[in-house]
């Protein structure tokens, strides 16, 4: 079928996959290789169809979207592709979860196993005996899904003639404070997982000395992420060892700070106190997502924009235990 007779309707966004995927498998990209066509997907085509420039100085105004009925079943779909942007362009989670889980219900539970480091260690096994045992299980608790999200509060007459391009920035900052919501959601259940590894410092400021030997209680996991608020990030990056003059010429050449082991820092008001997370980003804790960004298709077909909802649902789950660490200080 080609690309400019398809009739494009609601039913698209209730397939259980997304709109694009859904118009993919009504046109295949496939099958526009060696035409001046390929490189777009099955949703740009149809951009393409109706003439309608998303992006640009010469973008065209929301309007566009709504001249006919097939149009107009285009629109949630960019909607969530420009809040996806905004996620994709703030997104601190996916550089601290060592995997993500699509699911596709409200209810999941996650594996665990051992945290006896005595368990990872594998000894020589003599001919016949048994290998040693590694015990997976299911978790007893559920993993807690949260939705995020914004409600677009505002007339079709508001924002009919305003430009695409400017339109865009408003839903890409509707996916920054996703991502932001998300990033403090996966530190929240850190600190809130009582296996995670405890560190006291030996004072109300902490020192080189400090890191060092949290670093060697963290062993054999790596630190690669430290997590921390507004109270203790100065303390940490202040610490002299990484100010000295090959960490300054460094940051004036690259614009990187000296930090604690070559970990990447990242700064959080979900930590209100002096406490920083050290994480092994590799192992710590797993993204469970129920869908993509999701939104009311109905509604915004039907131009009714005011009390349409833009969200998504994910949860966060401790994989190892000790590849998470809560450094406190003394006081």
């Amino acid at each position: 079928m080609a690309f400019d007779n398809i009739k494009l309707e609601k039913g698209l966004y209730s397939t259980g996959k997304t709109f694009t995927q859904a118009l993919e498998e009504i046109d295949p990209s496939e099958n526009y290789r060696g035409t001046s066509l390929e490189g777009l997907d099955a949703y740009e085509r149809q951009l393409k169809r109706f003439d309608i420039k998303v992006s640009g100085s010469n973008s065209d105004p929301v309007s566009k979207f709504f001249a006919t009925t097939d149009s107009a079943a285009l629109f949630p779909e960019y909607v969530s592709r420009a809040v996806k942007l905004g996620i994709t362009d703030s997104n601190k989670v996916d550089s601290i979860v060592a995997t993500t889980t699509e699911i596709d219900s409200m209810d999941y539970r996650s594996i665990s196993t051992s945290n006896n480091v005595d368990d990872f260690n594998l000894a020589n096994v003599n001919e016949g005996a048994a290998l040693p045992e590694l015990n997976l299980k299911l978790k007893n608790k559920l993993t807690k899904l949260q939705k995020h999200g914004k409600m677009l509060v505002a007339s079709y007459e508001a924002i009919k003639f305003q430009k695409l391009d400017l339109f865009t920035i408003t839903l890409k900052q509707i996916g920054e404070h996703i991502a932001n919501s998300e990033f403090n959601q996966a530190v929240k259940s850190i600190l809130d997982n009582n296996g995670s590894l405890i560190f006291t410092s030996s004072a109300n400021q902490y020192t080189y000395d400090d890191l060092v030997e949290a670093w060697t209680e963290f062993f054999p996991h790596n630190m690669t992420t430290f997590i921390t608020g507004r109270m203790a990030v100065k303390n940490l990056l202040t610490i002299p060892e990484f100010i000295d003059a090959a960490a300054g010429m460094n940051f004036h050449s690259t614009g990187n700070i000296g930090t604690p082991f070559g970990a990447e820092v990242y700064l959080t008001d979900e930590i209100t106190n002096n406490d920083i997370v050290v994480m092994d980003k590799n192992y710590a804790i797993e993204k469970v997502q129920a869908g993509g960004v999701i939104t009311e298709f109905d509604k915004l077909i039907d131009r009714q924009l005011e009390r349409a909802t833009i969200s998504t649902i994910t949860g966060f789950s401790p994989i190892y235990d000790d590849a998470a660490m809560i450094i406190q200080s003394a006081n």
